[in-house]
Formats: structure tokens, sequence, C-alpha cells
């Protein structure tokens, strides 16, 4: 069994040997029978995938990288991260000249009607920039992009099967599977992709549905589930846990969160598990009960949404054919270099243990590469990768929640700062939220941030900065903030964990 990449884990990486990527370089220059050589080929275009490439490039290794879909930039450019967050964005806006909020601030507007088709075409062209964005730079970095679906076919060989019906074999001394997740499908009911939906298919619903039955109220369900309840949609969110947000949120900031979507018009049935979903001429019907058993209950929709996770994509990939060993959860297994149990063959992201976040990926991608073109150790911190969902108000949060923290026996002291007590969010009327930090009750370092609030996302960067750097709960209070900012409220929260008591706040 190989040693894994272990979550919470420090490690520091050793001097910089630059001979490497000459000799890498030198030794891949030539080919033979045809075939491409190359000292790095990389399966898959999603945010580890392409930024890996890149990076091995700008290090000075020949590089490709393999995509089978028709763009490149994976599932988070395409129909994930990029699409969903010009949804809500603009969905955001719709729903505050529609319900008044921008009436609230002395901008009167009549007729609000919403144009779907155009609506769907800013997400389209925002998604469209940013994927030919990844074929720019992979042309102005030196990286070869080849279309096809590619699969480890042997040591150091990777072939690549072309739309076409062909085959392209591609040499290489190192292979990295940057081949990402897929939806996680629900047993016993069937994805159209038109009225019973994935999150691909909620991304390009053609008309806003009457109801809508969300089953599971993680982060893309809420993200998702928001969007179309801000355009229209009566949308009921069925979770089989007792709380939303997915696993990780802290219990504090979910019970608020649950409270300002309940005010939005999302309704929720915890602790209830789906039976199944069946179609008919009149819509669907959602068979629900208890998590534990007992009270059935049937609910009428027209769309339904699966958004219960996702899933390593390993399928149709080679791994058997040398060996690559997988755990009980069907991921890849890796050591500390990303290195799986065929040598050479490297992976990294959502097909590995570990949260399935682009930015995570990225890093991987980049940690990887440095190693194996300098001999570097890898150098990452997982208790410093923060967390976002994307509603409105945003959540975030990075390092140990209070349950976790109680559940491991570390003794905390905790900083608490409401947002209604910030003056960048008094003066354009977003108060909701609050900024919690946790700390260490004897060192004062920084153990957990969580947040709610309208820039929670950007907002989370500067706690996990602060993290990186081993930071105390002191060291954020004495640092000058610019006012009125968001950012003073987690320096409040951060005085008052260290010191009892905030300034603004009592």
């Amino acid at each position: 069994m190989l040693s894994q990449v272990v979550p919470w884990q420090r490690i520091t990486s050793r001097c910089f040997n630059s001979s490497r990527i000459v000799l890498l370089r030198n030794a891949s220059s030539s080919s033979s029978g045809g075939e491409q050589q190359f000292d790095l080929v990389v399966i898959g275009s999603g945010p580890g995938g392409y930024v890996a490439a890149i990076k091995a490039a700008q290090l000075g290794l020949k590089t490709a990288c393999v995509e089978k879909n028709a763009t490149y930039g994976g599932t988070c450019l395409n129909v994930g991260c990029i699409p969903s967050k010009a949804m809500l964005h603009n969905s955001h806006l719709f729903h505050m000249a529609q319900h008044g909020e921008l009436k609230k601030r002395g901008i009167d507007v009549s007729n609000v009607a919403l144009n779907l088709p155009v609506f769907m075409k800013q997400k389209d062209d925002a998604v469209k920039g940013l994927t030919s964005g990844v074929a720019y730079l992979f042309k102005s970095n030196k990286v070869t992009g080849i279309r096809g679906h590619g699969s480890v076919s042997g040591p150091g060989q990777v072939t690549v099967k072309k739309e076409d019906g062909s085959n392209e074999t591609l040499k290489a001394k190192h292979i990295l599977l940057a081949v990402g997740s897929e939806v996680t499908p629900f047993p016993g009911i069937n994805i159209d992709e038109e009225t019973i939906v994935s999150s691909t298919g909620a991304l390009s619903l053609k008309q806003v549905p009457k109801k809508m039955v969300l089953i599971g109220a993680g982060v893309i369900g809420l993200e998702l589930g928001s969007v179309w309840s801000r355009l229209g949609a009566e949308v009921t969110c069925v979770e089989f846990l007792s709380h939303i947000g997915g696993l990780g949120i802290d219990m504090e900031v979910s019970k608020a969160f649950q409270k300002i979507l309940t005010k939005q018009g999302l309704k929720f049935k915890l602790d209830t598990k789906v039976t199944g979903a069946e179609k008919s001429s009149g819509g669907i019907s959602v068979t629900v009960e208890g998590a534990k058993g007992g009270n059935k209950e049937t609910l009428d929709c027209d769309t339904v949404l699966v958004c219960i996770g996702r899933r390593p994509y390993t399928k149709d990939l080679g791994l058997d054919s040398v060996g690559i060993q997988m755990d009980k959860r069907g991921r890849i297994e890796v050591d500390k270099n990303f290195q799986t149990s065929c040598k050479g063959v490297y992976a990294i992201g959502d097909c590995i243990q570990g949260p399935m976040l682009a930015h995570k990926a990225e890093d991987e991608g980049i940690i990887c590469v440095e190693s194996i073109a300098t001999g570097h150790e890898p150098h990452i911190d997982y208790n410093c990768v923060p967390s976002v969902i994307y509603t409105f108000p945003e959540v975030s949060w990075i390092g140990k929640s209070e349950e976790q923290l109680k559940q491991e026996g570390i003794k905390y002291k905790t900083g608490r700062f409401p947002m209604a007590a910030n003056s960048r969010a008094k003066t354009i009327n977003e108060p909701e939220g609050f900024v919690k930090v946790l700390s260490d009750d004897k060192t004062d370092r920084i153990l957990g941030v969580h947040m709610i609030n309208s820039v929670a996302g950007e907002l989370i960067n500067e706690a996990a900065l602060a993290m990186e750097y081993g930071a105390s709960c002191e060291d954020v209070a004495r640092v000058c903030h610019a006012h009125p900012t968001w950012s003073e409220s987690f320096k409040e929260a951060n005085l008052q964990a260290y010191s009892g008591k905030a300034i603004n706040f009592s």
C-alpha cells in the first residue's frame, strides 16, 4: 500500500536543482518511428491539468496536454465553477431588481423581466472567453495540445483515441493524470439532462421551472438551487444529513446559512432521503421519507436537480495495464510526490484523495511538476485550502471547525464579529452574517476561520495567508486594515479571540 498525501500535513522543500531541467529537455529532443516524444504528457486540461502543463513548459519540459472534450478547461471552466458563477451573479442582480432591493437604495426600476436566452448567452460568452484563453496560454508557453481520449497504454506511453477512430501514440518520461471527476449518479433515477438534470443540465435549462426538487443541499446544489429560486422557481431541497452546506462546514455557520436561504424562499427537508422519482405527463413525482425511515411524502415538480456529489473519473484510462492502485472509494493512490504505484505516472486533483476543488488541483499540479523538473519535495498544507459557497451571502471556511476541535480534544478560543457591526456592510445594506475565528488556547495560533457575508469568498484568502504563515490572532489584530472595508470584520474577530474584546462590538 502506498503512503498517501496526508491532509493537515505540512511538507517542506529542498533546494532548487536547475540542472535537471536541461537534462530532461535534451533527453527528449528526438523521436523515432513517427511517435511523438515528450518529457511530460498530461491527461486532462482542467484547472489541475492545464496549470500543470503550463508550469512544466515554463520549467523547460517538453510538454503535451491531452483533452477528450472539444474545449480546454475541464468541468470547472465548461460546466462547473465558471458558468455557475456567471449565473449566480446575474440572478442576484435580477432578484435585487425584482424584489425591491434596488428600490430600498433609491433606484426605481419598473417592468423588470427576465430574458433567459440573453442571460444564458452572457454565461456562454464567459465560458468561451476563458476556455479559448487556455488554448492561447498553451500556444504562448509552447504546450502541445492534443485532442482525443488519452489512456495509459504501457510504461511511458499514452495512447490517444481521436474522434475519427484513429490512434496516436505518445512517448513520455512522465505521465500526469489530471482527469477530474464526474457526477455521482443517483440509484434508480435516470438523468436525462432535460427535466431530471445534473449540475450540467441545470446550467442550460430552456425555461425557469415552476417547481424544482433539489436532491442534496451541499455546495453545488445550494448554488444552483439559489440561481433558479431567484429566477422564479419554487425550490425544495431534500438533504439526507441534518444540516446544509455539506461536510466540513461549521455548524453555527450552517444554521445561520439555512435561516438566510429560507428567508430568500428556499425550502428544506433535512434528515430526509429520496426513494424514487417518476415522470408522467403532468410532471415528476419525487418520493421521500425520513433518513431513518417513516414520514413518507410525495413532492410534485417539473424539474429534479440531482446534486449528491461527484466521483473520480477513472474509467477507460488504462490504469490496470500498468498496475495503478486505487483506494476503496475509487480514487487513485499516490505518494507524497503525487506518484502512483507505477513509476513515472502521477495523479492530482479530483481523482485522488482530498477536497474536489479547482484551486487544490492547481496547487497539486504545480507542486507535482516542480518535483519532476527540479527534485523538489512537495510543499502543500491541506489545512490551508479554503472552501467557498458562492450564494448570497457567500459562505467560506478554512482550517478546523469547532466540531473538529472538540472531537480532537483541542482547547481553543473563539472570536466572533457580526457583519451588522461592520461599517462597510452597513453602508451598502448587506449586514447579514459574521466572521468567526478559532485559535489555540495556549499559543493563540489561528486554527480555523469560518464566515458568512457578501464577500466571504474573497475575505477567506486573508485568513489563508495568515494561516499559511502560522499567524496568531494577535498578529492579524495588529495589522492596520483600511477603513471602511469588509476585512475589518476579520481583524475584529481576531482581536476578540486573543484579547476577549472587539472594538466595534460588545
